[in-house]
Parts: C-alpha cells; structure tokens; sequence
C-alpha cells in the first residue's frame, strides 16, 4: 500500500488560497481516477476538482468553508501498492497520531501568509461532531435544499458515506420535512438570535466591496429619463422578432447605448491601477451585468458589445445569464469587464447608489421603470420614466465629465432611432 498527497493545484487568476465550498468525499471512501472530489472557490467562480488517482480516502485537509494555500495538502489517498505515482507526491503515513496542520510548510516555501485552519483528522478519522456538519451531497441538492428551507443536515442520505440524493430529499419533502432548524441561542422569552459563517462566493462578496468603497472615491449621479419612445419600438421589435430571436428587455438597448457613449468617454470604459497609477482605456465594450444568483451576487459579461447587433447582444446577455444563475459559468464568463450595468428591475425604487466593480471606473445602476406625471410644452402627460443611478471613480472622472455622459446616454435612450445610427 502507497500513499499519494494531493496539494491544491493553482487555480490561476493569481490565486494563493482557495476556499473549499463543500466537499463530495469522506474518510475511508474509495474514490476513482477522475471522481469529483471536492468544489473551492476562486475569486470568480467555484471550480470542480477531480481525483487524479484511483484510491482510498485517508485524510482530508479541512473542513468545507476553510480556506487553504495552493501548493498544501488538499486530500490523502491510499493507493494500490503498484500505482505509478510520482515519487514527490508519495508520503509515508508513518506517524498519524500528529496531524500537521495545513498548509504550513508550503506557507514557509512560497511566502504566502499562513492561514488559520483547523484539522478535521486525527488519527485518519473525522469526529462525529465533524461528520454532523459535514454534508456530503450534489450542488443540484444543495440548490433545492435551499429553496425548500431544509436543513440537509437532518436529511438522512442513501449514497456512499451518507451522501444525499435527489431522491433522498424528495423523500424527506414528501414525508413533511419542513422549516430547516437553525442554530439559536436563547435571550429571552421574546426573540432569539443566531450566528452565520460568512463563507464562500458571501465572504468574496464582502471582501471586494469593502475593497471597493474603501478605495475608490466614489461619485453618484441621478438622472430621470424618458423612455416612452424607447418602450414603443422595443414592442415593435418584439412583436415583429423571428422566432429563433431573443426577446427584448431593456437592457440590450443600454448596452448597445453605452456602446456610442464611452467611445466619447474613454476613461469611463476603463480600468486603474492605483499602485501603478495607470489608467487603462479599452477600445473593446465588455459589458459586466450585475446578477442575483442563489449563491449571491456575480458578474456574468457580455464580451465585445461593439461587435454585436441588438438581437446578439440579448441573446448574449441570456446566454452567460443563465449560466451564472445555474452556477455553470466559467471563470472567462465571469472576468473582464470594462464597465458594469446593476439593475434591481422591478424594485428598483427612486434611486439606488452602485459600488464600483473594481478595477474599473464606472457603474450604471438602472431603477424601475414607471408612469409619472412630466410637463412637456407646458401639458402635464404621463410618460414612462426611469431613472438611472450610476458611480464614478473621481480619482478619473469628474463630475462634470460623469454628468456629460450620463446626458449624452439619456439623449440616446429618448431618442432609441439614433442608438442604431
């Protein structure tokens, strides 16, 4: 019998530590070449990470929301005594009443801080406290488990090592699982309160916008538009499409908008380096699109907006959508955006104040859409009005230059014929 350590590839991107979301294997589970072992995350996106060897499990690195350095053990195997492994990824369980902690020695080589973790392992076992929190199960499960408000930890699984099937949940809903218990603490006869794990695609999430409004000085402008025109011709389109088209939402028009706009604005389609003080302006238009996902907030992009017609730009805008909120957009999908459009759509409300998606310079938010009462030639109508909220870096633009293109894309907006000219 030989033992074969598996140490966290390198993600790229830059990445240093990973978190690890969830893990699909236990301890003394026989897992195959190629078997989904475990998912962490990325600063864009959750990757899937596959067993290189056939074996058995004998450690685990850390517990599912623990972050550990590239390069540190990230699962132990024990593999057939002829496996051909390399030599520099055998090591000799020899003494396993000490375990060491992750990721110290590979912190030691490559310099990378040293993370806090906590060892699940002691002598190749997980403790029963462990195994309760440990929730071995699909994304798909996880996903459903969610929307039903089901604790998966009182969910008893049929698979391998307890692991939950979809037919285990379905059987737990069908027999009246209901409300998922949580962990409270009692105050008084009248509330409770309890604590979350900040983890995963959350803590990411924090981390960048505490970044981000930290670092940029941001600068807001409001502005009201009219899009009575705009809503007309986007009927027409829509009832005119052939069936193969995307239908049309607001949206494809912004972009196609922003497209004329920041070719005037360069600095608005751009990304700063603060530590090197260089401004990077993009002749090319990804636009980034703000998206509510069940695991938070993430910013599919649509690339090269400036190539795509308003039929392309939709479907495109669906396309990586819909990747994103089913959590199988890749890292690409997820990265490279010169400038961001957030929408709140129908509860969009009055006015919103968008956080700059760092590195670049400029955020559109777009609130609801409403009939209100305009004075046009000195008649009260009823127009269909939005207002557009957006930031600016004013380390790099002004806030006269911000209110100029904002003007010059409600120009475009009330006057639609002219965004195709």
């Amino acid at each position: 019998m030989s033992h074969y350590s598996f140490k966290l590839p390198d993600l790229g991107e830059g990445i240093v530590v990973s978190e690890v979301v969830e893990w699909h294997v236990a301890v003394g589970e026989q897992v195959d070449e190629d078997q989904h072992i475990c998912d962490v995350m990325t600063d864009k996106a959750v990757v899937e990470v596959t067993s290189p060897v056939t074996g058995k499990v004998e450690k685990l690195a850390c517990e599912a929301g623990i972050e550990i350095p590239v390069g540190s053990e990230l699962i132990l195997f024990a593999t057939a005594a002829q496996s051909n492994i390399a030599s520099d990824n055998l090591a000799a369980a020899t003494d396993t009443a000490a375990v060491e902690q992750p990721g110290t020695v590979a912190n030691q080589a490559t310099g990378v801080p040293e993370v806090n973790t906590k060892s699940l392992l002691a002598d190749n076992a997980l403790t029963s406290a462990v195994l309760k929190r440990l929730v071995l199960t699909s994304p798909s499960v996880r996903k459903r488990a969610r929307t039903e408000n089901i604790d998966l930890s009182v969910v008893a699984g049929s698979g391998a090592s307890g692991r939950i099937n979809n037919s285990d949940l379905e059987a737990f809903i069908a027999a009246g699982g209901t409300q998922a218990s949580l962990p409270v603490t009692k105050l008084s006869s009248a509330g409770t309160t309890r604590e979350v794990k900040i983890s995963g695609l959350r803590r990411i999430i924090a981390q960048k916008m505490l970044q981000s409004s930290n670092n940029i000085p941001h600068y807001a402008y409001i502005e009201e538009v009219d899009l009575t025109a705009l809503e007309a011709l986007r009927k027409h389109l829509n009832d005119n499409r052939k069936p193969e088209q995307q239908k049309l939402t607001i949206l494809p028009f912004i972009m196609q908008a922003l497209v004329k706009v920041v070719a005037d604005f360069p600095h608005c389609n751009a990304h700063y380096n603060a530590d090197s003080e260089i401004l990077t302006q993009h002749s090319a238009v990804h636009v980034g699109i703000a998206t509510m996902t069940p695991q938070g907030l993430m910013v599919p992009v649509v690339k090269d907006t400036q190539t795509l017609d308003i039929w392309g730009t939709a479907a495109q805008m669906a396309a990586v959508t819909e990747l994103t909120r089913s959590g199988k957009a890749s890292s690409a999908q997820l990265s490279g955006s010169t400038i961001t459009i957030t929408s709140l759509g129908a509860i969009g409300g009055i006015a919103t104040t968008p956080i700059i998606n760092a590195p670049e310079t400029t955020i559109v938010g777009i609130n609801k859409m409403q009939q209100r009462p305009v004075v046009i030639d000195g008649q009260i109508v009823i127009r269909k009005m939005m207002n557009l909220s957006s930031s600016f870096d004013h380390r790099i633009v002004d806030g006269y230059d911000g209110a100029l293109m904002i003007q010059a894309l409600k120009s475009l907006l009330e006057n639609p014929g002219a965004i195709f000219v």
